[in-house]
């Protein structure tokens, strides 16, 4: 379970709902990149809802949403970084907004995973996603960074001093920025999120070596 700041979120079918949303929509918008011959040209993906993070590449966007997944499956409280908090946000927007906007799409994925949902009328689904991250006790650090970019370092620091930022929490937003490849335990943390032949599908479309990583568990 995912502890932030002494709240825990754990894998509820909410929870899934939104990660596996996100996480779907983000590897199609890749393959269609792909086929166009778009790749590296404009920002997209999930993490475009936090705007310091909207040009981490796509790959690397997914490689950290099953990691925070694996943290938020996990039977020990896995403490949240300022990058998990980012995740959380950011599939709760994305998801609420694609359930608005495509009932087939989301129907579709909510019927072909490891965790069979009702598919039909969503309802208030998207008010529910975005409930999700509104009822955790976060400070929305990960939203003001961007503010900080243009301005000189010092200044910098000084604002980031006065809304309570710690320096030290916002390194890994720093190194996620420069992150390219896939983890090798990419499949594993895919676990209860992905079915195989998801894994493989994406594994494809990120250009990610199966047979030398962990596989994910067959559904």
């Amino acid at each position: 379970m995912l502890n932030i700041n002494g709240e825990h979120l754990t894998d509820s079918d909410l929870t899934y709902v939104a990660f596996r949303l996100s996480f779907f929509e983000t590897l199609e918008r890749m393959a269609l990149a792909d086929q166009m011959g778009l790749v590296g040209e404009g920002a997209f993906g999930y993490l475009s809802e936090v705007p310091f993070l909207r040009n981490v590449a796509p790959q690397v966007q997914l490689d950290l949403l099953v990691e925070c997944w694996a943290k938020v499956c996990s039977q020990a409280s896995e403490q949240a970084t300022l990058v998990d908090e980012s995740i959380v946000y950011a599939v709760c927007e994305s998801s609420a907004r694609i359930v608005d906007a495509d009932t087939d799409f989301v129907n579709h994925h909510l019927a072909t995973g490891p965790r069979i949902q009702p598919t039909g009328k969503v309802g208030k689904l998207a008010d529910q996603l975005r409930f999700l991250h509104l009822n955790l006790p976060n400070e929305g650090h990960y939203l003001l960074l961007s503010q900080f970019q243009d301005v000189d370092p010092d200044e910098g620091e000084k604002l980031k001093t006065n809304f309570g930022i710690d320096p030290a929490e916002c390194e890994p937003m720093f190194d996620v920025l420069g992150r390219w490849h896939v983890s090798p335990a990419f499949g594993q943390n895919g676990d209860g999120l992905l079915v195989a032949a998801e894994v493989t599908q994406a594994a494809q479309v990120l250009g990610w070596d199966r047979t030398t990583s962990p596989h994910a568990t067959e559904h």
